[in-house]
């Protein structure tokens, strides 16, 4: 029989209510899924200027406000707000302190960003004791909420409240720690004493969040399985690797779930054409649509291939310029959605001046597009050069639009290359961060795509690909087992 567990969910952001990344995509889904496994489940958020409280049925909770927290030595005060998050019965707390929260972006660069997370996760606690609501797990998601496992052993293990409330912390990107000056422990009200090389506090002359949270919490969880093994490595460690090591056993990796009721192609609203596994012939019709909508001829000797994407270092297109022109001479469309740096931006508005009738760019976001991206294509490319999860590529996985990817973290956990499963994989992948890797897969994968028997295959093994929230929600729920076991 499974387990059900009084989970409190401690998080910086959490979609609908505010999102500037992937963590607030996993907060928006994942305490739904728990619930729905049966878990209880309470989640607290900063109450940030920018959330709109009447669009939202966010109102004020009476029951708890004029609540002083001590940060060094000043008190702010408190009020909370509450709301249930959408199409769930979880209860959703707000942390409402106008001099630290009414700002107008979640993070930022002030002098006091110690603080403001300080007095969010003292303020949990302090809520906590308001409601007398003992959780059995406290899961804290990056360095924001990284120093409740501290608290809870520390400061506040004098109430019997929390005597058996296990800590889970989850990495969705090592390379945000949380890294202020000295002083911030005294904020936080802790001891010095943990503050020296060695010690629990003190990381490259840092009093550093995470590592904190790292070695006061019972598990650590990152966002695939193979993330929470590169993160224990120098390469894409960030500097913590060697911490994580010390905890290597109590480390594992959750693949973060997809929404299956808004990118599936059998529901989504945005693509001219539903289609599913029995209905294939539907998504060349969506490619047509999407050739149109670019003004790119249609050709059915050519592949498309979609990009969505960021552009950042980190997602690795620096790899296609040195082969670009290889690349081109290929039975090749390309179709990209994205913003971000101005190097490649450039690059991509160069290529579509080259290629007019075999490139299409559209700089900035567009949501509707990015669905019809998603089903129209044939192939999706994502040469990252890390990728702690990844959802993309699930969500071509979903509609059977064939992945294109560097092998690592959840891009290697997801996508079967095709040759290396002995031409039963879901999609194409490489190791080697280089041009010649990826233009190598590319042909490789080209190669497969004029057999449309093969290739039809490749496409259904991927859509019948579990990418559920349940899925990972019941995982969690075993993590919630082991870290209340090594509580105890």
């Amino acid at each position: 029989m499974k387990e059900s567990y009084k989970i409190c969910f401690a998080a910086s952001e959490c979609f609908p209510y505010v999102k500037t990344g992937g963590l607030g995509d996993v907060a928006g889904s994942l305490p739904k899924a728990l619930e729905t496994e049966g878990c209880e489940v309470k989640m607290f958020l900063p109450l940030y200027g920018g959330i709109k409280t009447l669009e939202h049925g966010i109102k004020k909770f009476e029951e708890i406000s004029g609540v002083a927290v001590a940060v060094g030595e000043n008190f702010h005060v408190f009020d909370l707000w509450k709301a249930t998050l959408p199409d769930s019965e979880v209860e959703v707390y707000f942390v409402d302190c106008p001099h630290y929260f009414n700002r107008p972006n979640p993070y930022t660069n002030d002098p006091d960003e110690d603080e403001r997370f300080i007095f969010f996760q003292l303020a949990i606690v302090e809520s906590l004791q308001r409601l007398k609501w003992s959780p059995d797990v406290m899961h804290c998601n990056d360095w924001q909420t990284s120093l409740l496992p501290v608290f809870l052993k520390t400061t506040y293990s004098w109430d019997k409240l929390f005597e058996k409330t296990a800590t889970l912390l989850s990495i969705h990107n090592i390379g945000y720690q949380g890294m202020f000056s000295k002083d911030a422990i005294l904020k936080a009200g802790l001891s010095l004493e943990n503050y020296s090389p060695y010690k629990p506090f003190e990381h490259k002359g840092t009093f550093c969040f995470l590592k904190a949270g790292i070695l006061y919490s019972e598990i650590v969880s990152a966002v695939s399985p193979t993330y929470a093994h590169e993160i224990q490595t120098s390469e894409l460690g960030a500097g913590l690797e060697g911490v994580l090591q010390t905890r290597s056993g109590d480390i594992y990796g959750v693949l973060n779930g997809i929404d299956e009721k808004i990118w599936n192609p059998r529901y989504d609203t945005f693509i001219p054409y539903k289609y599913t596994t029995s209905l294939l012939r539907n998504k060349v019709k969506d490619k047509a649509a999407l050739l149109k909508e670019a003004e790119l001829p249609a050709n059915d000797e050519l592949a498309l291939v979609g990009i969505i994407s960021r552009f950042a270092s980190q997602k690795g297109f620096a790899l296609l310029a040195p082969v670009i022109r290889e690349i081109m001479e290929l039975p090749v469309q390309f179709i990209v959605l994205g913003s971000g740096e101005d190097t490649t931006e450039e690059f991509f508005k160069e290529l579509k001046s080259a290629y007019p009738d075999r490139v299409n760019v559209y700089i900035g976001y567009n949501n509707k597009l990015a669905h019809l991206i998603t089903a129209g294509s044939d192939i999706f490319l994502m040469p990252s050069r890390y990728e702690p999860c990844g959802l993309n590529q699930m969500y071509s996985l979903n509609y059977g639009t064939v992945p294109i990817v560097r092998k690592t973290g959840g891009l290697a956990d997801t996508v079967k290359d095709f040759h290396e499963f002995n031409e039963t994989g879901n999609g194409f992948s490489f190791e080697d961060y280089t041009p010649q890797a990826l233009y190598s897969t590319m042909l490789r994968a080209l190669t497969m795509y004029e057999d449309k028997k093969v290739w039809k295959q490749i496409q259904l093994r991927g859509m019948k690909e579990d990418f559920s929230w349940k899925h990972s929600a019941d995982l969690y729920i075993e993590l919630y087992g082991k870290a209340i076991a090594k509580r105890v």
